[in-house]
């Protein structure tokens, strides 16, 4: 460490990673009483922590091979100006945030192997092509890990990887205010609704939307006047919109990320994509199945690649089918139907407090993830000023 604070480049490369560093920075600041300096790129969050950045994340957050294509040559520009601003600056450790594509092509093309290269997210390897491990291997010399069974089975492969806890625990949920939401958008205090969350990707929508809407159907035989609230982001908000057109009970749609939680929270049962909203979901006190369905081509060709017996964070954790998993041909309407059903009828509270336990060792209710991961990155700078 400099006599300034240490230096840390940090590098987010998409806006969930950006949400990330911006926890992240606030943290380091906490952890130094201030004295931290930063470098990188990052956008709005990481900005507004005092972030000068390098260039506009922007850029980096193009997803698939055929959209990265036309933009090869500016990322692999990106790529060398980036890993040439370390080697300039020589800052006490590289910090890339998610975006993994891109956190190697900087990671590898730094040339001064002293500096600490930590990589915050460590990739579920365990689920998908585990072989992947020796390339990170190569290029960070730490992991920072959301999920607490991680840092023993990169450990396995020599990668030192350090449990943070995952971000999803520090959001708004203590905010929430289910009875207000009722209020505004006029459901009854004792009606039910049912919270359904169709995914936060075009193709997600599109495959889920059929057999949600007839579960919905269904459910409606037996809650003649079941409400369904739908929370979902600006990217499928179109699709989403269009898929619930078809759909046969009342249909709230909440587009305002302020109100995701408060809208969670004043429903009794969810339906959901798999993915982190789940986890939104526990944290609200709201039972829920998850959902899921790839191409059929897909899913013979990918099946054999997997390595993991759950979908759902909740029970990856857990290692236990707390919440239901209706996965390919199991996502039909009756199945469902009867999973949500059971819940509605009796076993939602019980899978409620079986989902506790987990989402404490996902870091709930204790030193929240960004602070971990602060104190983790501050560890790492301390061993090695001490090994230099």
């Amino acid at each position: 460490m400099t006599r300034e604070g240490p230096l840390i480049y940090l590098l987010a490369g998409e806006p969930s990673g950006d949400l990330l560093g911006g926890r992240l920075m606030a943290a380091l600041k906490t952890a130094t009483g201030g004295a931290v300096r930063f470098m990188g790129v990052g956008g709005p969050a990481m900005q507004a922590q005092g972030l000068e950045s390098q260039f506009p994340m922007a850029e980096l957050s193009v997803m698939g091979i055929v959209e990265v294509l036309p933009h090869a040559r500016l990322l692999f520009r990106r790529m060398r100006e980036a890993a040439a601003a370390v080697d300039n600056a020589v800052p006490d450790a590289v910090v890339t945030i998610d975006a993994p594509a891109f956190a190697h092509g900087v990671a590898k093309r730094i040339r001064n192997k002293n500096i600490p290269r930590i990589h915050y997210v460590a990739p579920q390897l365990w689920a998908w092509r585990p072989w992947r491990v020796h390339k990170f291997k190569r290029h960070f010399d730490h992991l920072l890990a959301l999920l607490p069974f991680e840092p023993e089975w990169f450990a396995r492969y020599g990668v030192d990887c350090r449990f943070v806890g995952h971000p999803v625990v520090e959001s708004e949920v203590a905010d929430a205010d289910g009875a207000a939401f009722r209020a505004r958008y006029e459901i009854a205090p004792n009606g039910q609704a049912i919270c359904v969350l169709p995914g936060s990707r075009q193709g997600e929508v599109a495959r889920l939307a059929e057999p949600f809407r007839d579960t919905l159907l269904q459910l409606q035989e037996r809650n003649p006047d079941l409400i369904a609230v739908v929370p979902t982001v600006a990217n499928v908000a179109e699709c989403v919109r269009e898929a619930t057109t078809s759909w046969p009970i009342r249909t709230v749609i909440v587009e305002d990320r302020a109100e995701k939680f408060s809208a969670m929270a004043a429903c009794n049962v969810g339906l959901a994509a798999s993915g982190t909203v789940t986890l939104e979901l526990a944290l609200s006190g709201v039972p829920f199945v998850v959902a899921y369905k790839l191409s059929p081509v897909t899913y013979f060709l990918g099946r054999p690649l997997f390595h993991i017996s759950y979908i759902n964070l909740i029970n990856l954790t857990a290692g236990a089918e707390i919440v239901p998993e209706y996965i390919q041909s199991k996502c039909n309407p009756a199945a469902l139907c009867a999973g949500v059903s059971r819940l509605l009828e009796g076993e939602g509270a019980a899978q409620v407090a079986a989902m506790q336990p987990a989402l404490e060792q996902l870091g709930a209710g204790s030193v929240v993830p960004s602070r971990r991961a602060a104190d983790a990155i501050l560890d790492i700078i301390g061993e090695a000023t001490g090994a230099a």
